[in-house]
């Protein structure tokens, strides 16, 4: 048995805790919170043992095997060191860390001390994603890439009342690139590795947040997109295109349907399991590696891959974070 804590107590730990309770290896020990009364009204309703408002207590709790940690993105780096130094395996929520630099530290953390770190992008770990890797060479030589999640935030209305909620404050390393654009920019990094070439384009709201984005990439013989926005939807779907035909991908951040529309007029649809909460996978995964202790597993290098891209976008679009000080 695993037993985990979960810094944060957003409408997204909610998620998290949703999926965990479908996987037996784990059992919710623990909530940290920044208020007492806050952890221990969380505890309550998922049923946690322990409850802490203090990160050095959580990080000495010996009964702890593992975080989730669910903070604002600014917090992410500092946290997930600070409880694998202690020696907690971290699932951490995308963006795993604010910069590669921040990043670059947490890998360090984990090898130092042997223990799994896994940043947690959901998408990727998804039965409808397998059948995009497994199926991609189906197409042929791959011409271009169309990557795209446009989901008009729910606290944007708020914004534009004069009301701004932490999902629109930069200072706490947020963007459009790093809060909706990273479900592109990892399958990119997944599939494809680093472009040789990237160029990008930014809309930026009244407080200079970033709303919404275009990042064009270039690799040998094939181009892509990735287009994201909090501040309007899309309903497109994302696509390969290959010279012997094109992968429809239904969502990119959450695929769960694949069509292979051949040039010869067949076409192919994977059976893909369908679920109503994918991060089920990415917990199943992270269960995966800690009993394997494969500290330094694949899934590293796709992040450290997503943080350059967005390292590389973010200066472009002057998009700075105090982290990057």
């Amino acid at each position: 048995m695993i037993n985990f804590a979960v810094i944060g107590t957003n409408f997204i730990t909610d998620r998290f805790l949703e999926a965990a309770a479908s996987v037996p290896e784990l059992c919710l020990k623990a909530v940290y919170s920044r208020t007492v009364e806050r952890a221990r009204d969380y505890a309550a309703r998922h049923g946690a043992e322990l409850t802490f408002d203090s990160l050095d207590d959580l990080a000495a709790c010996p009964e702890v095997d593992a975080v989730y940690v669910a903070s604002p993105n600014c917090c992410h780096a500092a946290q997930s060191i600070q409880m694998m130094k202690a020696g907690k395996h971290v699932l951490v929520e995308k963006p795993a860390a604010s910069n590669l630099r921040e990043f670059c530290r947490m890998k360090e953390a984990a090898m130092e001390n042997g223990v799994i770190l896994l940043e947690a992008m959901r998408s990727v770990f998804s039965p409808g994603f397998a059948a995009v890797r497994e199926n991609l060479h189906e197409l042929g030589t791959i011409r271009r890439v169309s990557f795209q999640f446009c989901q008009y935030s729910s606290r944007y209305d708020k914004f534009k009342n004069g009301i701004i909620e932490n999902a629109f404050r930069p200072e706490l390393s947020n963007s459009a690139l790093m809060d909706i654009g990273v479900y592109c920019v990892h399958p990119l990094a997944d599939l494809f590795g680093m472009p040789e070439r990237i160029q990008s384009s930014s809309l930026k709201l009244s407080n200079g947040f970033e709303g919404a984005g275009t990042i064009l990439v270039e690799y040998e013989g094939m181009q892509g997109e990735l287009i994201y926005s909090k501040i309007a939807d899309s309903r497109v779907p994302s696509q390969i295109q290959g010279e012997n035909g094109v992968m429809l991908i239904d969502r990119i951040h959450e695929p769960q349907e694949v069509t292979i529309c051949f040039r010869d007029g067949r076409e192919k649809k994977p059976d893909i399991p369908k679920i109503s909460n994918n991060m089920v996978y990415e917990t199943e995964e992270f269960i995966r590696l800690i009993h394997a202790g494969t500290t330094d597993h694949r899934w590293l290098e796709n992040t450290e891959t997503e943080m350059k891209i967005m390292d590389e976008v973010r200066a472009q679009q002057g998009i700075r974070f105090p982290a990057d000080n």
